[in-house]
């Protein structure tokens, strides 16, 4: 049978289920049973969550953890995080606890505009366009009027609009570039609806206006939609603690608390500078916030796009944190573009995203902005502070010896005794093998040697 297919939306689960199973995987049988197992037991829950996407086959099961202690301005939060790294959770439970003692998190928004644009070739003069835009413009806010209506009650609605003028890079490429406050909401949809009225109205509006060439009549909208890059939807989280307060951390080093403040500092300049280093610095940040995002049913894909084009904002790729030694005081700083929502879309229909924020006490999108800004910070600052002592191996094999125990089918005996052994070895597949192995060696001898009678 060809491995092409058309109208495979149109087929039902099982259908689907059986012509992936016979022309890629071989194993009908295999594959259903497995599919079947992770279906929810609610048939009801089931269609919800199958409504998500198009052409689910089954469900992707990942733990749903909680990070405790996080004191973020003055409040204390147990954090819900979605992720399937082992050592994560731990790391931003452990960064939590450390900064709990020393004045928790602090965070503010910076701003929290988002954008959109619409995108659109005329042929007339940029300067005569400059000249129409304050009608234009009017023109383009009145007749959305009864979309932006209910978003204007909440607070929010259209900022701004501006025209951009990329004649010079691209022929007769202009833009239109709106600003949007959308509230506690995400807004996704809010902002393309809008977009796509204006591209409307702009072409209604040269079709209309008196005294147009045919030429300037003639209007090409290209492409109507939100720019998931929003840096002015803007969060600032830091801690701040005397440099004597590391002072337990750093003995346990061998080294003074100043010495030990000065290295990590030195290692987040080095992600400053160097975007070989800052992509994985920055991809610990992202480990915290991704598990953040999805446990609340925001968009973990929008927010990495977001941050990553931020940290290259100035041309060269860098790290999204910063730290500071100064007078005796340790500050440690993360500046993000955060664009959330904690209303509509996913946060609505998915019962567990409803229930993180039942547990983080119903935030609005400005207290989830600071919230996940935090974990990001702790998640880093953890990181960092293994990388300059220990290393990060040690905490991240211990953490990784439970997934290669189940991978080599131990029983609970012996996982008891492969956690105790490597308290103080260093953890790797081959030697977690290798216990495994001499360990059922020596029982299967001792149940050979016969007993005295």
């Amino acid at each position: 049978m060809s491995k092409a297919i058309g109208g495979f939306s149109k087929l039902n689960k099982q259908q689907k289920i059986r012509w992936l199973a016979e022309n890629f995987t071989g194993q009908p049988d295999a594959l259903e049973q497995d599919f079947a197992q992770w279906q929810h037991p609610d048939a009801q829950m089931q269609k919800v969550i199958d409504g998500f996407t198009e052409n689910a086959v089954s469900n992707f099961t990942l733990p749903y953890s909680i990070a405790p202690n996080f004191l973020i301005n003055g409040k204390l939060y147990a954090v819900p995080m979605v992720i399937e790294e082992s050592s994560v959770v731990a790391a931003a439970s452990s960064a939590a606890k450390f900064w709990l003692e020393r004045g928790g998190f602090h965070a503010e928004i910076v701003g929290a505009e988002k954008l959109g644009q619409v995108h659109f070739r005329w042929a007339g003069a940029p300067e005569k366009l400059q000249t129409l835009f304050p009608e234009i413009r009017a023109r383009l806010m009145s007749e959305c009027d009864d979309i932006t209506v209910n978003m204007r009650n909440r607070g929010g609605g259209i900022l701004d609009i501006a025209l951009l003028d990329y004649t010079h890079i691209e022929p007769y490429y202009f833009q239109l570039r709106a600003s949007f406050d959308t509230c506690n909401s995400m807004g996704a949809n809010f902002i393309n609806s809008v977009l796509e009225r204006f591209a409307d109205s702009l072409e209604q509006f040269f079709t209309e206006y008196p005294g147009l060439s045919d030429a300037e009549r003639d209007v090409d909208v290209i492409m109507s939609i939100l720019s998931n890059y929003t840096p002015g939807c803007l969060v600032r989280a830091w801690v701040e603690t005397p440099v004597a307060s590391f002072d337990d951390l750093a003995r346990i080093q061998g080294m003074d608390s100043a010495a030990l403040a000065e290295r990590f500092a030195t290692a987040v300049r080095i992600a400053r500078i160097d975007p070989y280093r800052a992509t994985t610095h920055n991809k610990g940040i992202f480990n915290g916030i991704d598990a953040v995002v999805l446990a609340t049913g925001n968009d973990f894909r929008a927010v990495e796009a977001c941050g990553h084009t931020y940290a290259c904002r100035d041309g060269h790729y860098r790290s999204l944190s910063t730290c500071t030694v100064e007078n005796g005081i340790f500050r440690f700083e993360l500046e993000i573009p955060l664009a959330l929502g904690t209303v509509g879309g996913l946060t609505a229909l998915h019962p567990l995203a409803r229930h993180s924020l039942d547990i983080l006490g119903q935030p609005s999108s400005s207290d989830l902005m600071c919230i996940i800004a935090s974990v990001g910070l702790a998640q880093n600052f953890a990181a960092v502070r293994s990388l300059i002592t220990t290393g990060i191996q040690q905490g991240h094999m211990k953490m990784h010896l439970t997934n290669i125990l189940n991978h080599l089918g131990a029983t609970d005996e012996e996982s008891a005794a492969a956690q105790y052994f490597f308290q103080n070895q260093t953890v790797s597949f081959s030697a977690v093998r290798a216990f495994l192995e001499n360990r059922r060696l020596a029982s299967e001898g001792a149940a050979a040697v016969p007993r005295p009678v």
